[in-house]
């Protein structure tokens, strides 16, 4: 049986096409999936994120606990309310789950983990507290709504909606602050301005239809996964898992293998090193670049992870693990239904901010 939102009676109320993501009920679209994708790279556009899970850490411990569980320096968390992007490994230095940690003080801190990988991410949070005697509680909070603004007028509308958010207005990128018992953070998974909204899930409904009134479009999966793709941003299950090392999904930006603190998968990651680019293809030649696909190089062969067609660039794109020896600027085949076709390589970075980057 799949997992409903509290706003699930909203979104069929308003005509949403409706899919199992993950064991959860969603939106995929509302209507044109293509005009979504616009309205959020040019105005404002919304999306039920309540599926994904917060989890609020508390104790004297945690510092030292996350130190340990994450990836990346929890160190560097030093102004209140900054948020850090990382992955959370395993022994073999795979992915778990990629995630954000919030800053709230010195003894709480906030998790927001992925939906379809909760209840696992949950389980090794609570197995590694008690292998290291951390004193630290580890809170699901299943009682907040999420909502995510995404766009260039995303905070105007927001504001326009709810004047008690107005501290959030100069709110710097990747921060979050508590106004109320509303969480705000400048975070977001479409590389636009905006904001994540986390609230008590008993006013999600008249807050979703108080963004509506302002002129912000509800948006459905299927435009946060072109807009997400465009930006370059990694999809758990699909660009990275259990079996992947950040090094080889383009994350090792958010892995500290500087200092000599001494993480999860940190011997893993030291012995193995990098096997793989994480990097972008744009298709020359008319198709759809989709998972799985296989990429042609003459540094050997690799697979496209996502593909998709651009709105944006009206172009069909993908983020593909190839051999190390690929060049920026190479051309490569791609296999599509048995015909190579033409794509070249480029970062991994495609969209953002409502401009084309390639």
């Amino acid at each position: 049986m799949t997992k409903e939102t509290v706003l699930n009676a909203v979104h069929r109320a308003s005509g949403a096409k409706m899919v199992d993501f993950g064991g959860w009920d969603m939106p995929v679209n509302y209507g044109s999936q293509i005009d979504e994708h616009h309205k959020v790279r040019r105005d404002a556009g919304m999306f039920d994120v309540s599926h994904m899970c917060a989890v609020d850490l508390a104790g004297e411990g945690c510092r030292a606990y996350l130190a340990r569980l994450i990836a990346n320096d929890i160190g560097k968390l030093k102004q209140q309310g900054k948020a850090l992007y990382s992955a959370m490994l395993n022994e073999s230095g795979g992915v778990i789950d990629d995630l954000i940690v919030y800053y709230l003080d010195d003894t709480h801190y906030r998790m927001v983990i992925n939906a379809g990988t909760a209840d696992k991410d949950l389980a090794w949070m609570n197995a590694c507290r008690e292998a290291w005697g951390s004193a630290v509680s580890i809170t699901p909070r299943r009682d907040l709504a999420m909502i995510a603004v995404q766009g260039p007028q995303a905070r105007q509308k927001t504001l326009a909606a709810f004047h008690e958010l107005a501290a959030a207005a100069e709110l710097k990128p990747f921060f979050g602050v508590q106004i109320g018992d509303v969480f705000v953070a400048s975070t977001g998974y479409t590389g636009e301005d905006g904001f994540e909204i986390a609230l008590p899930a008993e006013r999600a409904a008249a807050a979703w239809n108080a963004l509506v009134a302002a002129g912000v479009a509800p948006c459905g999966l299927g435009a946060r996964d072109t807009l997400r793709l465009e930006a370059g941003m990694n999809l758990y299950g699909q660009d990275m898992d259990e079996n992947v090392s950040p090094l080889d999904a383009g994350l090792g930006w958010t892995v500290d293998l500087a200092g000599e603190r001494d993480f999860v998968g940190r011997a893993a990651l030291l012995a193995q090193g990098q096997r793989q680019q994480f990097l972008g293809l744009v298709l020359e030649d008319r198709g759809v670049l989709r998972a799985h696909q296989k990429v042609f190089c003459a540094a050997g062969e690799g697979e496209i992870t996502s593909g998709t067609f651009s709105p944006t660039l009206e172009r069909s794109i993908a983020l593909a693990r190839l051999p190390l020896g690929v060049a920026l600027g190479e051309t490569v085949e791609v296999d599509i239904r048995g015909k190579r076709l033409a794509a070249r390589v480029v970062k991994p970075v495609f969209a953002r901010k409502g401009k084309s980057l390639i």
